[in-house]
């Protein structure tokens, strides 16, 4: 009955099948803004996915133990660079056109005609159907909305002088429109491309609506335009000069961001990811002043983010200066980051001495570790574990030890078994140092043969656990022997448990073996 017992115990923590879950038809969404440049700054934000370290934390839930892998998703920080396709605009997320069937409008069969069409990639008759319920239902709620679709359609067929047109009677006659600031974002768009095919008239609205409002313009009743207000169309234009004209765009990129009014502040944190698009001789000079100068914060970090991409000695100098001096904890991430993107000597040094600061916030000290072990060399390497032996702080050595294992090698290996093996060391770490020094190919001889030799109990655990997670056929020995000779009873039901997840025919053998017994 005894070992009845334990096979139902394997049997119950099997994985059963889950419900599918039931289809959900959703219609396309209305068209995002195309003032992708502010959405893609937020790209700034994968560098947040280094705390999925923190899954780590679930490594005592044996079931969700492989989540430990998700840790890899802290090097997507590197996707920074992805950031140079703002240029794209977003128009790929156009496709999908909007809106619901409305069957009191009159014009519901020619905008559903034409959706069917554009839908279809049959731009010309979209656009001839989108402009057939404009001249017929020109009161339609739809109407309006129609001129974009029309002018959106032309677009996707190189009519630009036509789309261009249907935007101004849209702009003119449908203010209130649905679409109204998608079409002036789709505007500039068609101004840039006309402007590099030398249309002069194009080049000038560019360079006009590039241009910063002065300081003094009071013309705009609500007072601060907000980013929902015209800037979104200066700053469309700004990106299509900078396209089209970089030697003129740069100056008002600068001249922009030269401004200190709180009115601009909306207009300066998207210009400063513009000028860090565009590798110029200014483009540095910009930065530095951002980030030294600007009084909001969020364009200071930018600045700083940004500085990553312009690998010079002043830039690396700059980003020490707000390490040594400056106490805002997010500005510290952007330097911290933007230095581990510097691949120059004097960058990697200024980070070890950060790391090794015991006065610095222990937040920052853990990204200048785990920023460290993603730069493979054995000189960081080396650093770590001598670093490690100096810390107090748990949390800090917790990201020594996943940055070591990160960066493999076989002398890392040796010194994470030997946290592992030193009976001195917290269990926690000697834990962790276990699991990462196999999950960085441990060899599974010395692994196997540490179960018997093993004192501690929750050391044992943590070897059953990692057993489970090779795929080596040493690592099944290891699993059927504990499920066979354990006098531990909740130890051998763990290896039981994890023989259950097995899908070699050895393991059904073992299971059938104690059923029989």
């Amino acid at each position: 009955m005894h070992a009845m017992h334990l096979v139902v115990a394997a049997v119950m923590g099997i994985q059963q099948p889950v419900a599918p879950v039931p289809r959900v038809l959703v219609r396309p969404p209305v068209v995002a803004q195309l003032d992708a440049l502010e959405a893609l700054q937020g790209l700034d934000a994968l560098a947040g996915l280094e705390g999925l370290q923190g899954l780590a934390a679930l490594e005592g839930v044996e079931a969700l133990q492989g989540f430990d892998a998700l840790q890899a998703f802290e090097a997507l920080e590197g996707f920074a660079a992805l950031e140079g396709l703002a240029g794209i605009t977003g128009f790929g997320a156009l496709d999908g056109v909007p809106d619901q069937d409305d069957p009191q409008d009159p014009a519901d069969s020619l905008w559903r005609a034409a959706q069917q069409a554009f839908n279809r990639g049959e731009y010309s008759s979209a656009a001839n159907l989108y402009g057939d319920l404009t001249r017929r239902y020109p009161n339609s709620t739809r109407a309006g909305d129609a001129l974009y679709w029309a002018a959106f359609a032309l677009y996707k067929n190189d009519d630009l002088a036509h789309a261009r047109s249907l935007l101004v009677t849209q702009q003119r006659r449908y203010p209130k429109a649905a679409t109204r600031r998608d079409g002036d974002a789709l505007f500039a768009r068609i101004q840039t491309a006309l402007a590099k095919q030398g249309d002069e008239e194009a080049r000038r609205w560019l360079s006009q609506n590039a241009q910063p409002r002065s300081e003094t313009d009071t013309t705009h009743a609500k007072g601060c335009a907000s980013e929902d207000d015209d800037d979104d169309m200066r700053i469309a234009a700004l990106q299509g000069l900078l396209q089209m004209d970089a030697a003129n765009a740069v100056p008002i990129l600068r001249k922009v961001l030269a401004r200190r009014d709180a009115c601009s502040t909306a207009l300066r944190r998207k210009a400063v990811f513009i000028v860090s698009q565009k590798r110029t001789p200014e483009t540095e000079d910009i930065l530095l002043d951002a980030a030294q100068h600007d009084p909001d914060s969020e364009v200071r970090q930018q600045a700083v983010f940004w500085l990553s991409q312009v690998p010079t000695d002043r830039a690396v100098e700059m980003l020490d200066s707000i390490l040594k001096t400056s106490s805002d904890q997010e500005l510290l991430e952007k330097a911290i980051f933007a230095l581990s993107q510097q691949h120059s000597p004097k960058a990697a040094e200024i980070l070890r001495a950060y790391a090794e600061r015991s006065n610095a916030p222990a937040e920052a000290r853990e990204k200048a570790i785990f920023w460290l072990g993603q730069q493979h060399s054995s000189e960081n390497a080396a650093f770590l574990r001598g670093l490690y032996a100096k810390l107090t702080d748990e949390d800090l050595k917790d990201k020594v030890i996943f940055s070591l294992s990160q960066m493999r090698g076989a002398e890392n290996q040796r010194w994470l078994m030997d946290i592992a093996l030193n009976e001195r060391e917290p269990i926690e770490q000697r834990k962790k140092a276990l699991f990462r020094a196999s999950e960085a190919g441990a060899d599974l001889g010395e692994l196997a043969t540490l179960y018997d030799r093993m004192q501690n109990r929750d050391m044992k655990e943590r070897l059953i656990f990692v057993y489970s997670q090779r795929h080596e056929p040493a690592a099944l020995d290891a699993l059927i022997k504990i499920a066979k000779t354990e006098q531990d009873k909740e130890l051998r039901k763990k290896a039981i448990f994890w023989l259950g997840q097995s899908h070699d025919p050895r393991a059904a053998q073992v299971l059938l073996d104690i059923i029989n017994q």
